[in-house]
């Protein structure tokens, strides 16, 4: 049988080649699009623990976040414990308006309710935005667990957007530590990848 030759210069293009296409991924991956796995169940029934999302880094580059959308982002320091959380003292009944000065390294996924300018109260797990209560059928119902129910309306700062997970009794989000600056935000969450049955868009 023939071994197959390959010519000294073969075998260096070869290698370029790979550390090109490398470069490329890495590149791609860090500027383009990034996979994300889902680490809680917070995003229930939308998101189920360990399904895989790929974010689109470039989706604000030239538009701004809407209502809706579910995001990637880096949430304010104090988010990941259960003290220091809130930028501002809360008032009783009121949802957190704003964040901690500091930005958190740690990966967060959760839905856009309202966003800069936006009036927000919480009722029944729903948020009221500009005395308007959307249709949600896509959340986990609140069944009165805490931060069902934040009547006093707080104003969203400006560059800013109030997040919550569609698993509204169990997500830790906007409500207890504000809403998210812009500048955190890595992307949009473009679709789903893993597993097979859960393909698709968002």
């Amino acid at each position: 049988m023939r071994r197959l030759h390959i010519p000294r210069g073969g075998v260096t293009e070869l290698v370029v080649i790979v550390v090109v296409a490398v470069g490329f991924a890495l590149i791609f991956q860090a500027e383009v699009a990034k996979p994300y796995q889902i680490p809680s169940g917070s995003m229930e029934p939308t998101l189920d623990v360990g399904q895989r999302v790929v974010v689109n880094r470039l989706a604000y580059r030239f538009g701004d976040p809407s209502v809706g959308d579910i995001i990637v982002f880096h949430p304010p320091t104090g988010a990941e414990s259960n003290r220091d959380r809130c930028g501002a003292p809360e008032p009783a009944r009121a949802a957190c308006s704003k964040p901690t000065s500091q930005e958190s390294d740690t990966n967060f996924i959760k839905r856009i309710v309202a966003g800069p300018g936006d009036r927000l109260r919480i009722v029944d797990g729903h948020p009221v935005v500009n005395g308007v209560r959307p249709s949600e059928p896509f959340i986990t119902p609140c069944r009165n667990a805490p931060g069902c129910n934040l009547p006093r309306e707080i104003t969203i700062p400006s560059g800013d957007y109030f997040v919550m997970g569609d698993n509204r009794p169990n997500s830790d989000d906007s409500r207890y530590w504000g809403p998210v600056p812009r500048d955190w935000i890595i992307g949009k969450a473009a679709f789903t990848y893993w597993p097979p049955s859960r393909v698709g868009f968002f």
